[in-house]
């Protein structure tokens, strides 16, 4: 794999990611490494013509999940090179088929968008988990659960600050049913792991997102849709949450 690390960032946690992965797959273009300054972005793929580009922010790049970050980005390539229905359905072209006539608050559009790339990554991580450790994937899923779930509004607290993207109880409960799908997919933990209980906490603050009902939305995504069922999928789940 061509892969170069374009940035003043350690680059062996880039290139020990490129090694494992090679293990089992490969990538036809070359991929290049950008470090952002932005540190409420992580990791995110970009695709090109003859390139790919592995963005990251300058924290992911030098914190401890470096590797595995590096790891998910490049099976969202492979899904995009080997033409994945996931990865080349337009996600505003779906939305506008779901959504188009419904009066839909911006924050639940922008939801929207959240969950179309958790759908994306349930295919990219069937590749990652395929070839990395999940401890710590499933630590990252176990820490910013709780961390949601942490920030979720105090409806008691007189003067509470408008609820962010971040800690909205109604996307936590759908980011709370990808991680239990994940988990349930490839097997990684057990029913009595704290992830269940966060998912239950997160479950009980939403009023109009069903934690088990998004988690078998994930569980059956097939692993090779068609671009037809993969676009109904889409257009469901988006119904499903915002409306």
């Amino acid at each position: 794999m061509d892969l170069r690390v374009q940035g003043d960032v350690p680059p062996d946690p880039f290139l020990g990611a490129a090694d494992l992965f090679e293990t089992e797959f490969s990538l036809d273009a070359p991929v290049r490494v950008t470090v952002r300054e932005d540190p409420d972005e992580r990791t995110w793929a970009g695709h090109y013509d003859d390139h790919h580009v592995l963005n990251v922010s300058r924290r992911a790049a030098t914190s401890a999940m470096a590797r595995e970050l590096a790891i998910h980005e490049l099976a969202h390539m492979a899904r995009y090179e080997e033409g994945h229905a996931s990865h080349r359905q337009s996600t505003e072209e779906a939305l506008y088929l779901g959504l188009a006539g419904e009066r839909v608050e911006r924050r639940k559009l922008a939801h929207c968008y959240q969950i179309a790339n958790h759908m994306k990554d349930i295919y990219a991580d069937d590749i990652t988990l395929s070839v990395a450790p999940a401890d710590k994937l499933l630590g990252f899923l176990e820490s910013t659960l709780a961390a949601a779930v942490a920030d979720r509004p105090d409806p008691d607290r007189a003067g509470s600050p408008p609820v962010t993207a971040g800690a909205d109880p109604e996307i936590t409960a759908v980011n709370a049913a990808f991680a239990l799908a994940l988990v349930e997919r490839h097997e990684i933990a057990t029913p009595s792991h704290r992830l269940y209980d966060l998912a239950r906490a997160a479950d009980s603050d939403a009023d109009t997102v069903d934690v088990d009902a998004f988690k078998r939305r994930f569980l059956e995504l097939g692993p090779d849709p068609s671009e037809s069922d993969y676009r109904k999928a889409l257009v469901s789940a988006a119904r499903a949450y915002a409306i």
